[in-house]
């Protein structure tokens, strides 16, 4: 029990971390980084969209915690879903991506000891990330470009 709530809260604390920042942009006061960001003449200024679903399968009630456009956390009953359209606008996200996550809470076995629930997510309708149904102690994720 002790090995599932420190994995737990090992992973939890990555997500949050990986997730943790402002959407204000780079620093003002570095003019080399905001030139870098700009489009280049020509190089079109196309957004590009995705359908993102977020998967967490299983019974009862549990925490999930997801970055999908922003951190969340809920107390949520399974099996639960959310989708959303992730936009893709800078040249900078479409080529080094952005990382879209869920956490899934523990649910019981059948012998009533807990393991992690079981997460996907896909991206336009393609299955890109799994928990292989519960069985790793990882989170769900996906790099998006």
């Amino acid at each position: 029990m002790r090995k599932i709530i420190s994995g737990t809260a090992l992973v939890l604390t990555a997500a949050l971390l990986t997730g943790c920042g402002s959407d204000d942009g780079p620093p003002k006061a570095d003019k080399s980084a905001n030139a870098s960001m700009k489009p280049k003449p020509g190089s079109g200024n196309s957004e590009v969209k995705h359908e993102v679903t977020l998967e967490v399968l299983g019974h009862g009630t549990s925490q999930v915690y997801y970055n999908l456009n922003t951190n969340k956390m809920e107390k949520v009953q399974l099996p639960w879903k959310k989708t959303s359209t992730v936009t893709l606008t800078t040249d900078a996200e479409k080529r080094i991506g952005t990382t879209v996550s869920v956490v899934p809470g523990s649910v019981y076995n059948a012998d009533g000891t807990m393991r992690a629930a079981a997460c996907v997510i896909t991206v336009d309708g393609k299955k890109v990330a799994d928990n292989e149904g519960g069985k790793s102690n990882k989170m769900c994720e996906y790099n998006l470009k």
